[in-house]
């Protein structure tokens, strides 16, 4: 928990409560379904939940925001990003049940009313969203073939509506498949958290 306080001063102690309550429901589910990889879970807050909150460093979601999580697996970004924007409204799909089920059961533990996860593939997800999450779920020309349609243009905040991706590792080969029509920005999560984890990440946002 020092680790997200460390980064975020002015949560409100219902948002601490949450954050705080998150490691052990994790640890209690990850036993029953591998939900995340188990050596992960010594290095829970800084590689999940910090991670995810990397967009909030990003960007300040404007209140009443629609946003879709895709490939949401254990809740990552989304239920970080809805504990921290109580505001908005999240639909969380992956395709595999068993992890929707529980992210279900981990938002309701946690009183997240803003929160809706169902089974479901990206691409058969109907209507637009404010702004499309991931993190790492596929190659980016892929994930645009599946949801570049899903976000409409009429953006209320600083930033454009689009799709803001959480990746790691040497992404030059994906970003030169993307076709021109989009506006791609890159910026390395090394410049918000300073932990030596975060070096290698980066933050997409496309447009």
């Amino acid at each position: 928990m020092e680790l997200i306080t460390k980064y975020f001063k002015s949560l409100t102690n219902n948002q601490l409560e949450q954050f705080e309550a998150l490691k052990p429901i994790f640890e209690d589910w990850n036993s029953k379904i591998n939900l995340i990889s188990r050596k992960d879970m010594d290095h829970f807050y800084e590689r999940h939940i910090l991670h995810s909150l990397a967009i909030a460093q990003y960007i300040k979601f404007p209140a009443k925001s629609q946003i879709l999580d895709v490939g949401t697996g254990g809740g990552f970004p989304g239920i970080p990003l809805a504990i921290m924007f109580p505001d908005c409204e999240f639909l969380l799909v992956d395709s595999i049940g068993k992890k929707i089920m529980v992210v279900n059961q981990i938002s309701e533990h946690l009183k997240l009313t803003n929160v809706k996860a169902i089974q479901m593939r990206a691409e058969d997800v109907i209507g637009q969203f404010d702004f499309i999450v991931s993190r790492a779920v596929t190659k980016l020309p892929e994930l645009l073939s599946w949801v570049g349609k899903k976000f409409h243009g009429r953006s209320r905040g600083s930033l454009p509506n689009g799709i803001i991706l959480l990746k790691g590792g040497d992404l030059q080969d994906e970003l030169y498949d993307i076709p021109s029509r989009w506006i791609v920005q890159q910026h390395s999560i090394s410049k918000w958290f300073k932990e030596e984890y975060f070096e290698t990440k980066q933050l997409i946002h496309i447009f």
